[in-house]
């Protein structure tokens, strides 16, 4: 309910226009977002210096599986006026339906790459206490259209079993890497009563909007293969650089 309430006073505040050329009636056009060029190079999700094919672990940082995600796609370039604009307005002006353009990129970075269908589709989940103040968890609704739209008619089930053993501070307010890390360490936990057993052995991706140093994703990562989980591969709008 606060979330609808901020959402009307944000809508009389700020009319939809289209971020990119102004256009009214639309937050994004479609031309805009014709615009927006997919990423073609993933790097590898662990030392994030080498270019490897559709974001999975480089050969050096497969040996000895210490980084427990298999695989980082991630969709555009956070350099994109028009992504960093999308984001924002979707996660701190709580305009909910530009979850659809922006997964629609992660769709489509998808479908450019020759990797798997999962399972199951997860959503990094957010606390509850943040949860009310946003009014929606914004990784479940980039994950509900990815799974109606990656593989149609096929609908893959998201499955929204991660939960956060505490309130955290957001990643965003924390500029050293490694307090980054340690504010995400043993972080998340399965939420009790969820049924998962149908991931076991299986490949999963996870979803989320920003990544930065990876440390949310790798969590997560480690939580699920906890549970039996076989791969674990994450897929975001974009990344964040930040000096380690």
């Amino acid at each position: 309910m606060i979330g609808k309430i901020k959402k009307i006073i944000l809508d009389t505040l700020f009319p939809v226009i289209c971020l990119g050329c102004r256009k009214n009636d639309c937050w994004l056009c479609e031309e805009c977002f014709r615009g927006i060029p997919l990423r073609r190079e993933q790097i590898c999700p662990a030392c994030e210096n080498k270019t490897t094919v559709s974001g999975f672990l480089c050969i050096s940082c497969q040996t000895g599986r210490k980084f427990l995600l298999d695989a980082l796609i991630s969709s555009v370039s956070y350099e994109n006026q028009n992504v960093k604009k999308m984001v924002h307005y979707f996660k701190y002006r709580f305009v909910f339906s530009l979850s659809e353009p922006l997964a629609r990129l992660q769709t489509k970075a998808l479908l450019s790459h020759h990797i798997p269908l999962p399972r199951a589709i997860i959503p990094v989940p957010l606390h509850p206490r943040r949860l009310r103040w946003r009014g929606f968890n914004q990784a479940l609704l980039l994950a509900e259209y990815i799974s109606q739209n990656l593989a149609p008619p096929l609908k893959i089930p998201v499955l929204d079993i991660l939960e956060r053993r505490k309130y955290n501070k957001p990643q965003m307010e924390l500029g050293n890497y490694q307090d980054r890390l340690e504010n995400v360490r043993n972080l998340f936990k399965m939420r009790s009563g969820a049924v998962f057993d149908n991931i076991k052995g299986k490949t999963v991706y996870l979803i989320d909007d920003i990544a930065t140093t990876g440390a949310t994703l790798e969590e997560c990562a480690k939580t699920l293969k906890e549970s039996g989980v076989k791969k674990v591969i994450a897929v975001v709008i974009a990344r964040q650089t930040l000096k380690k």
